[in-house]
């Protein structure tokens, strides 16, 4: 056969394998297992001082749940360290790592050619006189367009990449906050339980005083009855008390995505003390739009789809465009002699825009860009606003705790220790010794309260920084011990 019959054929599949190739150092970026999950690392690493995994076999799940037992199991765990447990443990946050590995393989797809489409065709079957056919045509059709925008296309997917990265680094600092939280409050519930014990020692004690009292006749039933009634509303609210502990330790667990014996751990009677000043932000705001995680993908959303519109433009008359070559081998019969005839072909199939002119695909692309836009926009208000509020907060809920610890309880305690020196000089009788000791008692869970809220508002203050979620800074309703003051306005 005639090599020169073939030049055309070349020529025109020779734009199919020579443009739009990508380096390997281009497909590699993307094809390996850990695409992208050091800048993740990085990034978290660098707002929670933690280490976090991509668990992706059998032996690294095998390595990390021994770490994690070695760090959970009988110990007395710190909101440091149930965070880091977090963090190596929690199945949810290896489920949103592996939307990065996800977006990766599809950077890496568009980074390959379309495979070509190849058709044979067999005319004219057991002919006599030439052979088992008469004539057999081969083309091989490739997409013109997706070669020629395939840059864009990469360019559009890379972006979506990297926006999978930060959407990682959110869910990281989100679970590392909702831990830290969840730590705070499950300790702050134990803490009040140990007074709640202290209240109910006194509520006993005035509870069985009254009773001898009744019995000899010193005490009117409606004395008894308050203070028979006090203990009972006591007993309940220690009741809940106990079981908002064990919730709150409950969801704990949940968060480190402990089970089994791993759940044998322990966490502190009591949260850490207030620290001697707190931290000063004098730019709090744009602290907040450099480090912002999810500022950080809405703008690459919004890069995205600029990115996306220019693809639109690109395509706006012509979606489909494809170049068609191959060739028509046909045998003849010439004089009794069997004749070959090769015939190269090349055709250019495309979509003619009658109809559909492209311009509602150019409308709802605009419209994109606008509401990716507008929706930036107003995230970096609500950040300028969330990192204000969460400041405030943090210093508000300060100013508060250390009021309960340096004005409220000394007073508390001074007025306790003379009500006892005058029961002992028999000024005041039992039941006003023991009204002191629980009001005592009730300033205390107050001033464990606020010291829960200034954790909580430290824990939201670096969320609002770094992102990952905020919640508000108070846990609740303050916690207090009853009143058994009778009668009412």
């Amino acid at each position: 056969m005639n090599n020169r019959k073939w030049k055309p054929v070349a020529i025109a599949l020779s734009p199919l394998f020579v443009a739009g190739c990508v380096s390997a150092g281009d497909v590699e970026k993307y094809s390996t297992p850990y695409a992208g999950f050091s800048n993740v690392a990085a990034k978290t690493r660098q707002a929670t001082n933690k280490q976090t995994v991509w668990i992706q076999n059998k032996k690294q799940a095998e390595v990390i749940s021994k770490r994690v037992h070695s760090l959970v199991h009988k110990k007395r765990i710190s909101a440091s360290t149930a965070v880091q447990v977090a963090l190596l443990n929690n199945k949810g946050l290896q489920a949103a790592y592996a939307d990065i590995g996800l977006s990766a393989a599809e950077v890496w797809q568009q980074t390959m050619l379309e495979n070509p489409k190849i058709s044979v065709g067999i005319l004219g079957i057991a002919q006599p006189g030439l052979g088992a056919f008469r004539s057999i045509e081969a083309v091989i059709a490739n997409n013109i367009l997706a070669l020629a925008t395939q840059n864009q296309r990469v360019d559009i997917a890379d972006t979506r990449f990297r926006q999978a990265q930060m959407k990682a680094v959110v869910a990281t600092l989100s679970l590392a906050a909702e831990t830290r939280r969840a730590w705070i409050t499950a300790v702050s519930s134990f803490e009040s339980i140990s007074y709640f014990n202290q209240a109910q020692t006194t509520a006993d004690a005035a509870s069985e005083l009254a009773k001898k009292l009744g019995e000899s006749g010193a005490l009117a039933k409606a004395g008894q009855a308050r203070q028979h009634a006090f203990y009972a509303e006591l007993t309940g609210q220690k009741a809940q008390a106990r079981l908002a502990a064990k919730l709150a330790k409950g969801n704990l667990t949940k968060l480190m995505g402990l089970w089994g014996a791993e759940v044998d751990y322990f966490i502190p009677n009591r949260l850490p003390q207030l620290p001697g000043r707190i931290k000063r932000k004098k730019s709090i705001e744009m602290e907040a739009l450099n480090k912002r995680a999810d500022l950080k993908i809405a703008k690459l959303e919004l890069e995205a789809i600029a990115k996306s519109y220019g693809l639109t433009q690109a395509t706006r008359y012509v979606t489909d465009l494809e170049i068609i070559a191959g060739f028509e081998s046909e045998r003849e019969l010439e004089e009794g002699k069997r004749k070959t005839i090769t015939t190269p072909q090349v055709e250019l199939e495309f979509v003619i825009p009658i109809f559909d002119s492209g311009e509602a695909r150019m409308r709802k692309a605009e419209l994109t860009y606008m509401r990716a836009a507008n929706l930036l926009a107003e995230k970096a208000v609500n950040i300028r606003s969330e990192a204000r509020g969460a400041y405030l907060s943090y210093r508000s809920s300060y100013a508060i705790a250390r009021h309960y610890r340096k004005n409220v309880l000394p007073l508390r305690t001074k007025i306790e220790e003379e009500a006892l020196l005058s029961y002992n000089g028999m000024i005041t009788n039992t039941f006003e010794l023991l009204a002191d000791i629980r009001a005592k008692v009730n300033s205390i869970l107050l001033s464990v309260n606020a010291k829960r809220d200034f954790w909580l508002a430290s824990a939201n203050l670096s969320t609002a920084i770094h992102g990952g979620g905020t919640s508000s800074s108070g846990g609740g309703e303050a916690t207090t011990v009853a009143d058994n003051s009778g009668g009412g306005h």
